[in-house]
């Protein structure tokens, strides 16, 4: 026990906390934005909620496949800086750009024309399929400005730039309150809001006074999100003409290196499949959750915001570890890259474990933040300590997915998560919860045996320690 609650090697615990500090200062900010979006979106109705729910699981899931790509820039990016090859950092950069314009081109496009023909497939009602395909529709058109994000995360996180993160995500994130403030109340209808969401702050109400928005709904919340994205891309391009940047990785030298590209192929496809195979998976769960019915899809989508505070934190840590652990095996320091791991571990279940206490013994103060139905309320108290009590777990598995990834293996990790996903949360919900009808507290009663059983497979296949052999 002494052991885990202490640092057991200071000095790699506090290079984790200094790369983990800003990207998780950045995903608060993140976290926060998200969650002031659907509080304000989940004042228009369960219907508004749902929809956009259904619709921002549907952008996830096309835009889950950059993770992959994103994956094999951060490793190559932080291989290469332990070997100090640092010019190819800067191609892992373009090679990370270019594949995202083939692969996001094409789905934003696709997305924006189609989205009338998907959505009721995934969500039946008169009100909110409509308002979802509103919604989907022009969110779509932001993934490739998402995809670039995500590629310039992965880049500038390779190479230990994460305190680019903070400042982008933090600008973007309050433009996008802002504008969505304005767009789905519109300039008078923002007033009201206040007054009678959080009178103390209705001064602030006078922010959108300087000119007139359109009352525009969950329509309002889409465009509001297309401008961050745009935004957040464009701002982490300036971002490259820093000095410590522009010449240290040639990041305009426009070079391709299709041996390297290859490799970064290689690591991306098993992770980026995996990632769209488990938000396909999470989409058709929304699905089951909404055959069961409305109310019980609009409290999911709340309990899954809610929980993305709990990770989003640990993601930074995870981030932290998978650079760290590459660049260690670029300079053959494996001994410092299995620290890395196991400070990173302790760091994530501080984090999560804290949350996860919270969303047990307060999790209505969570719920109030979001809605005022009082079923919705009364559900979501169940769900929100079910995950509160598998937090240790999840920040385990968590962190090791990412441990396994910077040191070059994103198939066994792929494969492990999409099975159970799809084996235990997609099928068992649907056996459970619809074919057996046992309603909305069976889906949330299969995460322990979800979380427990990833957690348990990743330390074994870190401890079995192949990973040390692998070579990028």
């Amino acid at each position: 026990m002494f052991r885990f609650v202490f640092p057991q090697d200071k000095q790699i615990s506090k290079e984790v906390f200094n790369l983990a500090l800003p990207v998780i200062v950045s995903n608060l900010s993140r976290v926060l934005m998200s969650m002031v979006d659907v509080a304000m979106v989940g004042r228009l109705g369960a219907e508004a909620l749902a929809a956009t729910g259904m619709g921002a699981m549907l952008f996830w899931g096309a835009l889950s496949f950059v993770l992959g790509i994103r994956t094999g820039v951060q490793t190559l990016a932080s291989r290469r800086l332990g070997q100090k090859i640092d010019k190819e950092c800067g191609t892992a950069l373009h090679n990370g750009l270019f594949m995202a314009t083939l692969y996001a081109l094409p789905i934003s496009l696709a997305g924006w024309l189609w989205a009338k023909d998907i959505i009721p497939f995934f969500i039946q009602d008169i009100t909110a399929t409509r308002l979802a395909i509103d919604y989907t529709s022009i969110v779509f058109i932001s993934l490739l400005f998402s995809a670039y994000s995500f590629v310039f995360q992965g880049f500038f996180t390779g190479v230990e730039k994460t305190k680019v993160h903070m400042n982008v995500t933090i600008t973007s994130n309050a433009i996008n309150v802002y504008l969505n403030a304005g767009l789905i109340y519109g300039s008078d209808g923002v007033t009201q809001f206040f007054a009678d969401t959080i009178p103390s702050l209705s001064f602030l109400s006078k922010l959108w006074q300087w000119t007139t928005f359109p009352a525009m709904g969950a329509k309002g919340a889409a465009i509001a999100t297309l401008i961050a994205s745009i935004w957040m891309a464009v701002h982490y391009f300036s971002f490259l003409f820093s000095s410590q940047i522009k010449d240290r990785f040639s990041v305009f030298n426009l070079s391709t290196d299709r041996t390297m590209m290859m490799r970064q192929l290689k690591l991306a496809l098993p992770q980026g499949i995996q990632e769209a195979v488990i938000a396909v998976g999470w989409s058709v769960f929304y699905k089951i959750m909404g055959m069961i019915g409305l109310i019980e899809l609009a409290t999911t989508e709340l309990l899954f915001t809610i929980m993305h505070a709990s990770f989003m934190p640990a993601l930074g840590v995870g981030q932290a570890c998978a650079t760290l652990v590459g660049k260690y095996m670029g300079e053959k320091k494996i001994h410092k890259s299995e620290a890395s791991i196991k400070e990173s571990i302790r760091i994530s279940v501080y984090i999560m474990g804290t949350m996860g206490m919270s969303f047990i013994l307060i999790p209505e103060y969570y719920l109030f933040l979001f809605t005022d139905d009082p079923e919705i309320i009364r559900m979501g108290v169940f769900g929100l300590r079910m995950i509160g009590a598998v937090q240790f777990l999840d920040a385990i598995g968590f962190t090791l997915w990412f441990a396994l990834s910077g040191a070059g293996n994103t198939l066994f990790p792929a494969v492990v998560e999409s099975c159970l996903t799809w084996g235990i949360i997609v099928l068992g919900s649907y056996v459970f919860g619809v074919v057996l009808n046992m309603g909305f507290k069976a889906p949330w009663l299969l995460f322990p045996i979800y979380m427990g059983l990833f957690a348990g497979i990743m330390v074994w296949k870190i401890s079995k320690g192949d990973w040390k052999e692998i070579e990028v």
